[in-house]
């Protein structure tokens, strides 16, 4: 009899771009690799490695237990966090970046599971129209700022043209160069007009990356997340993280910190970005032993956190 998973491989539609390459090569372990997407099994090397590539600190998940625990307990947090905001009216913007297939919306929902969704947006904005490709570049992101008593969460943000603008080719780099230039002063804007504001890059390893590109190809559930332009980044991934190094580098500031978090556990990132929402925030009833202490291999700082 055949489990589930190979149920689910056979019901798979095909969903690969077709200009999707049939084998990528690339550098892993040292050593020169090829990587089948459409080979429904996961090849023996990747296997081994994706938890801890890209120097993640820990062997393991964390447990599943002890995550359900915690995040029930931060979640309850969370629900007083929304209280106190409407109860103030105090404002919070929460920008959540990273490669494709970070765990960026697994974050987003985690935080927001049990908030009233009247006041705790999350924006994920589509391709720019040819309207607002005429405006001023952080215009239409300016748009679904937070009014008082609001949260609103981006899933992607101005922060596109530090990243896949510029990798892809969809801005100039005189566009770029200018982004990185304004974006400072911008968010200065922001936190001087009193609104409590975070910005977490997620960064997960190389064949991290490759294996949630792989479920996804493969599952009848998250086929539709696999795109062509995760079929062009699969090929990109040293230009991408030049950009990134450049984006942290020139726009990680006291007001406006760029927080880290090392994403390839899902479950130890959800917790950490959590975490670092709730102790940041001096809401009614807060208790600080619940919320806990941030665990430094997986959340920091800056450019920095990154070369630890």
């Amino acid at each position: 009899m055949k489990n589930d998973n190979a149920r689910k491989i056979e019901q798979s539609p095909s969903v690969a771009p077709a200009n999707a390459p049939p084998l990528l090569k690339l550098k892993a372990g040292g050593e020169e690799r090829t990587f089948d997407i459409d080979n429904p099994e996961l090849p023996d090397w990747l296997k081994k490695r994706t938890l801890t590539s890209g120097g993640f600190p820990y062997d393991e998940k964390m447990p599943r237990k002890e995550y359900d625990e915690t995040l029930e307990r931060l979640q309850i947090e969370l629900v007083k966090l929304q209280s106190w905001m409407q109860a103030t009216g105090k404002r919070v913007l929460i920008l959540f970046e990273g490669r494709d297939a970070a765990g960026k919306g697994g974050v987003i929902k985690a935080v927001r599971e049990y908030m009233n969704p009247r006041t705790a947006r999350d924006v994920a904005l589509p391709k720019p129209t040819e309207t607002e490709q005429g405006q001023w570049y952080y215009q239409r992101y300016v748009a679904h700022f937070p009014t008082k008593g609001e949260m609103v969460t981006f899933d992607r943000s101005w922060y596109n043209r530090a990243g896949v603008e510029p990798v892809m080719g969809f801005c100039t780099p005189e566009q770029h160069a200018t982004f990185l230039e304004e974006t400072p002063r911008f968010e200065r804007m922001i936190v001087d007009e009193g609104i409590h504001f975070f910005k977490f890059w997620l960064d997960l390893g190389r064949e991290m990356q490759l294996k949630r590109f792989h479920d996804r190809r493969h599952s009848p559930l998250t086929c539709w997340k696999f795109s062509p332009m995760d079929v062009a980044g699969m090929t990109k991934w040293d230009a991408y993280s030049e950009m990134r190094d450049l984006m942290l580098e020139r726009t990680h500031s006291s007001h406006a910190p760029w927080i880290v978090v090392r994403s390839n556990d899902k479950r130890r990132a959800r917790i950490a970005a959590i975490r670092r929402i709730l102790s940041s925030l001096p809401y009614a009833g807060r208790d600080l032993e619940i919320v806990g202490k941030p665990d430094p291999k997986i959340i920091g700082e800056g450019p920095d956190f990154l070369k630890s």
